[in-house]
């Protein structure tokens, strides 16, 4: 069983597999694969905040299933339960090595913010002879973001809620960039619901694989990042902070008010020269119908997350005193598009997070396999699809 002496018999899909493990050991600017070894304890952790690492078995104290509850860029989340409460949590399984430790450090730290997914319990177990840190987070029934809008129904999505969506956002990264974290993986897979019996889930953030301490000793550098919700400067040799936590909920905002992407590959993933030089100049458009009723102050706020200059982008607690965003009860209630969108695309969409699943397993894309083309002339599926929706609707009941 898990313990720091034998193994428990947790499925072995918990961690990457070995190819995929090497894949990201050499596309990761070559850094060696660290052996199982001894690791110094949480340097932060244990003496800033009080959290105790574990060393008996997590099965002492949890129920381990083999239910998949998500993936991330580790390997497989299950479900487990307590044994003392019976409360149903969260198990994410990393093997020990000082990226991993830091990785539960800044997550742990950070999930004192009300929006973010709260971590309870580490444990130091060994699992087939490797030492390993064992999770325990609570548990997100209610699901994605995006998936939650899809099930709507015929229930609108409005112009308001992408408002009040957008603050809860906000008040995570506002957390992060205030204790000095970056994030660097801000995209909607990471968003995710509290308990489905709840009339009024609450929203967080999850997922510190890529994310950072930002110091003005320690600037941000390695590109690790997921396309589409990548910042213009991660792209090229430039240092970059926390104004790419910014560029992403700028294409979250985006999505949330349309229900499609501001940026488009063939394949819905990688990112070549042609896409690279659309992003890094700003290129997209608030195409009709999805944005014909759609507030000017909100495309206004888009355009100050999306600007290519980092320095010229908006902070996070500019992005918070916006009145888009701190007077959300103003924001019209105008029904949007988005939840008919992604309902229609529904099964591209899964393809896209699927390509991106890929992606996050080898932490790094192949920019010159994939030909990627502007929107003007692009045969991305999803643009493709909506273009001719638009083009059978007739020009007089567009402007309607």
């Amino acid at each position: 069983m898990l313990s720091n002496s034998q193994n428990q018999n947790v499925p072995e899909s918990m961690f990457p597999n070995q190819q995929n493990q090497q894949q990201q050991q050499q596309q990761q600017q070559q850094q060696p694969q660290h052996p199982v070894q001894s690791f110094p304890p949480f340097p932060q952790i244990g003496v800033k905040l009080g959290l105790q690492i574990k060393k008996n078995a997590i099965t002492d104290d949890y129920r381990v299933t083999s239910q998949t509850l998500g993936l991330g860029i580790n390997g497989k989340v299950l479900e487990i339960f307590c044994k003392k409460t019976g409360n149903k949590m969260a198990l994410k399984m990393l093997q020990d090595c000082p990226k991993a430790r830091r990785e539960v450090e800044l997550h742990y730290r950070a999930s004192q913010c009300n929006h973010i997914v709260k971590i309870y319990d580490v444990y130091e177990n060994l699992y087939q002879s490797r030492k390993c840190l064992l999770i325990v987070m609570e548990c997100m029934e209610a699901g994605e973001l995006f998936s939650r809008i899809q099930d709507r129904g015929d229930q609108a999505f409005t112009e308001r809620e992408a408002s009040e969506i957008m603050k809860s956002i906000g008040e995570a990264i506002q957390f992060l960039h205030s204790i000095n974290i970056a994030h660097r993986d801000v995209k909607p897979e990471n968003l995710l619901y509290t308990e489905r019996r709840s009339s009024k889930p609450i929203l967080k953030l999850t997922d510190f694989g890529f994310a950072k301490e930002t110091t003005s000793h320690n600037s941000l550098a390695t590109p690790c990042y997921t396309p589409y919700y990548v910042a213009p400067e991660v792209l090229g040799p430039e240092k970059y902070d926390k104004s790419c936590d910014m560029w992403s909920i700028g294409v979250i905002m985006y999505i949330l008010l349309c229900g499609y992407p501001p940026f488009y590959s063939n394949h819905g993933l990688a990112i070549s020269p042609g896409m690279k030089r659309r992003i890094r100049m700003g290129q997209y458009e608030f195409p009709n119908p999805e944005w014909s009723e759609v507030s000017e102050e909100a495309k206004q706020l888009i355009r100050q997350l999306l600007k290519t200059e980092p320095t010229q982008r908006m902070t996070i607690t500019e992005f918070m005193n916006h009145p888009w965003i701190n007077m959300s009860q103003q924001v019209p209630q105008t029904p949007l598009h988005t939840s008919r969108v992604l309902k229609e695309e529904k099964d591209l969409w899964e393809d896209v997070k699927e390509e991106m699943t890929s992606a996050l397993a080898t932490m790094r894309v192949d920019y010159e396999q994939i030909r990627i083309k502007t929107i003007a002339d692009s045969s991305n599926p999803l643009l493709m699809k909506r273009r001719k929706k638009t083009n059978a609707v007739p020009s007089d009941a567009q402007s309607q």
